[in-house]
Order: structure tokens, then C-alpha cells, then sequence
């Protein structure tokens, strides 16, 4: 993921709500969100290339999504795989803290990532640029992009206005019955950000200019997919709309996730 917004204990009926949008090459394979081959209870896109996931949900009430730091050199190579954070935290059975100090020894053979983890009853953040480090998410709005969490970058602004005014709304008590389409249409605004509210992380500012808003329309590297996730206590919505390299609607799927009982 490229921007992720989320709501922590914002509504007392959706313990966590995060919407959120891919950026990708798009030659890069990927499968669309859909129940894991290995893991069936896992559910969520698959990075084809090296196996991992950008975000994914399981029935047992986890979930977790990953976003890039951007530092220079982009793209630069590393020995383990960002997604296989995602797909490895969701599959297995540790609590948060207990999986984090896993992989922590680690976490440096890892690209510079921000990483979103939720066990079912706590959220934490972690991260390894410039060094590992991790903290509990406090209960509000929050957002990260591809750079520090909570950082003031447009697109996290935008993208957490638009999930504020949702969760203003009125939201009926059954997520399967929330209308969803304005997150979607949020995660789908184009709106380059003004020159004085870029952040300059090395890359220019005509680039800066192209990846500051929620969706990316490039026909290179853009906005493959966007997602929204509904979290309840008896399981979990997972939206995903999907895109090509002209900005087209591929497809979209809605999946209710029942909660099943923890290993």
C-alpha cells in the first residue's frame, strides 16, 4: 500500500475501519483480493512476484497492511520480501507484541517499510527506517503514506477528512449493510496537492507532484487497487476495487469474513 487511513475505537459499533490504496508498477502480477492457497481462513491481494500481500484480513480477527519508505535509491534490492510481513502476521497465531519481537532481530533485511498490525483487540505500528521501532496506536484517526506514521502528507490528510465524515454519517450497526462508495470515491481523488504542501523526500518535485494525491494515475506506476475494511466482533468486510493503467475499473469484490475461534 501507498496510503493507508484507519479509525480506532471511533464508532461503537466498528471497533476499526481502514481504507486504503496500492500503488504499484503495473506489469507487476498480482492476484485479486480472494481467500489465501495456503491459508484459508487468510484473505486479501497476493504480490505474485514474491508471494507476499500489500493487506489481508483472516476470520480469526487479524489483520495487517504495509506501505514503502520512500528513501533513496528507490526500488533498491533487499534479501526478505515487505509483503511477506503481511501474509506472515495474518497466517499465524502470536499476539501483536509477541510476532513484533519475532521478526524485530530481523527487521532490517526487510525494504524500508510502515507496517499496520491488528490482533483483534489491539493495533500497533511498526517500522524499520532508520531503525526498528514500534508503538501502540492510540484510539482516533490516523494515517501513513510513505513516510513517518501520522505524518501531515496531503493525501493522508484527505483520505482521513473522508473517513471522519463517513464515520459522521450514521452508520447502520451491521457493516454488511454500509454504503462504502464514498471511501471508494475518496481513495479515487486525483487532485494534485499545492507545491507548498509537498513534502520533499528527494525525488523532485515534478514526481512529488505526480504521487501526491490519494490515487495515482500513471500508465507505468499508479493506483492498482483500493481497499475498505470494516472490522466488527463477529467478523470483518473486506471492499476491493481494482484498477488498470488507464485509471479503468478492472473489478471489484465485497467479502464478509465471519469470525472463527483463535488457534
Amino acid at each position: 500500500m501507498c496510503l493507508i487511513a484507519l479509525a480506532l475505537d471511533c464508532h461503537p459499533a466498528y471497533p476499526l475501519v481502514l481504507i486504503a490504496n496500492r500503488d504499484e508498477l503495473h506489469a507487476r502480477a498480482a492476484a485479486p483480493a480472494g481467500p489465501d492457497p495456503q491459508y484459508p481462513d487468510v484473505h486479501g491481494g497476493r504480490d505474485l512476484a514474491q508471494g507476499g500481500g500489500w493487506l489481508m484480513a483472516s476470520r480469526r480477527g487479524r489483520l495487517a497492511a504495509v506501505t514503502n519508505v520512500r528513501v533513496r535509491p528507490l526500488g533498491a534490492a533487499h534479501p526478505r520480501s515487505r509483503g511477506a510481513l503481511v501474509r506472515g502476521f495474518v497466517s499465524g497465531a502470536d499476539d501483536v507484541d509477541a510476532w513484533l519481537d519475532a521478526i524485530a532481530p530481523a527487521a532490517g533485511d526487510y525494504g524500508p517499510f510502515n507496517l499496520v498490525l491488528w490482533g483483534g483487540a489491539c493495533l500497533a505500528f511498526a517500522g524499520n527506517h532508520p531503525r526498528f521501532a514500534r508503538h501502540p496506536v492510540a484510539p482516533g484517526l490516523h494515517a501513513v503514506s510513505n513516510g513517518a506514521f501520522d505524518a501531515p502528507w496531503p493525501k493522508s490528510t484527505r483520505a482521513s477528512q473522508a473517513l471522519a465524515r463517513w464515520l459522521e454519517n450514521g452508520l447502520p450497526a451491521d457493516a454488511r449493510a454500509a454504503d462504502v462508495a464514498p471511501l471508494l470515491d475518496a481513495l479515487a481523488d486525483t487532485t494534485p496537492a499545492p507545491d507548498a504542501a509537498l513534502p520533499d523526500t528527494g525525488i523532485g518535485l515534478a514526481l512529488e507532484r505526480t504521487l501526491s494525491p490519494p490515487f495515482v494515475r500513471d500508465p507505468r506506476y499508479g493506483t492498482r487497487c483500493s481497499t475498505v475494511v470494516l472490522v466488527q466482533a463477529d467478523g470483518i468486510r473486506f471492499v476491493e476495487r481494482r484498477f488498470g493503467a488507464a485509471a479503468q475499473v478492472l473489478g471489484q469484490s465485497d467479502a464478509w469474513l465471519p469470525r472463527i475461534a483463535s488457534r
